[in-house]
């Protein structure tokens, strides 16, 4: 099948290349001509596990082909694919003007019937407004292009992408055509052979499928944050808690791991997407405000037990970071918990000196030069010469270190562990003081330090 997909991010070069794998011919376009140049010179520009080979072994097939010229790439798909950025706006609501900007394109060049597919994260009503812009454009031009538009939201892992393009929990399609449907299952039928993972439904309702998921997923953070935070002032282990209720399997152990607050480009901007689209209809969506308040308030949190430990604001400390990608195995540090606590540390007149397996010329593109940053080359030199050491990702390297070298090189030893990677009485028993996110045990029975 020949398929063309707008937008060369995350959504739209993941599912390119795994398209192009199982025998698609695939045409990706991108008004960046300069990232265009990179992809065809095999320069991938994220980090994610597994895309660059996937990548160069269907560039070398001839299979996956990257482009500037919008009009030559909707000449070429039966299956269009819309996956470009949704932003938030200014009030928190997603920002549609790169998809509505690719539907006008669309209407502009169409030719022969086509499958329009919405693959970017969007408010409810969205595929009414792609069908009406490129009706629009093909009235302007005197056309008479029969096309469908079709709901098929991304349900992608960052750092878990490809295989999760590859061997999907679900596959939503959202449409009351039934010639789209039946493309549609063609072109999944390579993803689908196991067992039946299609979930057919409105259009509508595919759109709120997508931003129900992640506002589920992002209220069990949530919730586990506040319990955390319970556990702290009550002397409990929110650990032992996370074991407790997880072995309910109404529960279930996933997404309830207390931390220092969610971030990256789906939770956050969905949760309030939502919101406001709920406000716009007139309803008030209490709760999803709520789990975005939680969040936000649990990015202060790193940065108040490292209050707490000094006695005070860390003026004139030097604090080692392990990790400051929003989570393991991606550099994407958009609305990364690092950037808060980074922030606070040097309004507080603190130096950091930072380590991250991928994230490290993020931090420099973000950043650039200053003198209280340090990026460092590896997890050991962030240490020199730092007071305390401060884990915000949870990149496996971090899980095993060696408590003794930590204790040694870290004048005031201190661990503030914002994921729970570590075991209280094992960096105690070192001589390290132990601050986790609800370890209310090791807290309540020490105090503060200094």
């Amino acid at each position: 099948m020949k398929i063309s997909i707008f937008g060369t991010g995350y959504v739209g070069l993941v599912t390119g290349a795994c398209m192009a794998d199982v025998g698609n011919d695939v045409v990706c376009v991108d008004i960046d001509a300069a990232k265009v140049a990179r992809l065809d010179a095999g320069e991938i520009p994220i980090f994610e596990p597994g895309l660059e080979d996937l990548v160069a072994a269907n560039r070398a097939k001839k299979r996956l082909r990257f482009t500037t010229d919008a009009a030559a790439a909707i000449g070429h798909g039966s299956v269009v694919f819309i996956a470009v950025g949704t932003p938030p706006d200014e009030d928190g609501s997603a920002d549609l003007s790169h998809v509505l900007a690719v539907a006008r394109t669309i209407g502009r060049h169409l030719d022969r019937p086509t499958v329009v597919v919405n693959k970017s994260t969007v408010p409810v009503g969205t595929a009414d407004r792609v069908r009406d812009a490129i009706a629009a454009e093909l009235e302007a031009r005197g056309a008479d292009v029969a096309f469908d538009v079709v709901s098929n939201p991304e349900f992608l892992k960052e750092g878990d992408a490809v295989k999760d393009c590859m061997r999907p929990d679900r596959i939503v399609i959202g449409s009351n055509s039934a010639r789209a449907i039946e493309q549609m299952k063609i072109l999944y039928a390579p993803f689908n052979r196991n067992h039946e993972r299609i979930v057919l439904m409105d259009v509508r309702s595919a759109e709120l499928t997508k931003y129900a998921a992640n506002a589920m997923l992002a209220t069990k953070i949530s919730f586990m944050n506040e319990m955390a935070n319970i556990a702290e002032r009550v002397g409990a282990d929110i650990e032992l808690v996370r074991h407790g209720i997880g072995s309910d399997p109404r529960i279930g152990y996933s997404f309830i791991y207390p931390g220092a607050g969610y971030g990256g480009s789906c939770f956050p901007k969905d949760v309030r997407a939502l919101e406001r689209t709920a406000r716009s209809h007139g309803y008030e969506a209490r709760l999803l405000g709520t789990v975005e308040a939680v969040n936000d308030a649990q990015k202060e949190k790193l940065y108040e037990l490292i209050e707490r430990h000094f006695g005070g604001a860390p003026n004139g400390k030097t604090v080692a970071v392990w990790g400051l990608a929003f989570k393991p195995n991606t550099d994407d540090m958009r609305e990364a918990s690092s950037r808060r606590l980074l922030e606070q540390l040097w309004a507080a007149g603190a130096t950091v000196r930072a380590y991250d397996p991928e994230a490290r010329e993020e931090a420099g593109r973000l950043y650039g030069e200053r003198a209280d940053l340090v990026l460092c080359e590896d997890a050991d030199a962030a240490l020199n010469g730092a007071d305390v050491l401060v884990i915000v990702t949870e990149w496996k390297a971090f899980w095993s270190p060696d408590f003794a070298r930590i204790k040694a090189c870290l004048k005031s030893p201190a661990i503030f562990d914002g994921r729970n990677i570590y075991e209280p009485a094992a960096v105690e028993a070192a001589g390290i003081a132990y601050y986790g996110i609800g370890r209310g045990r090791s807290i309540a029975s020490r105090g503060a330090g200094a």
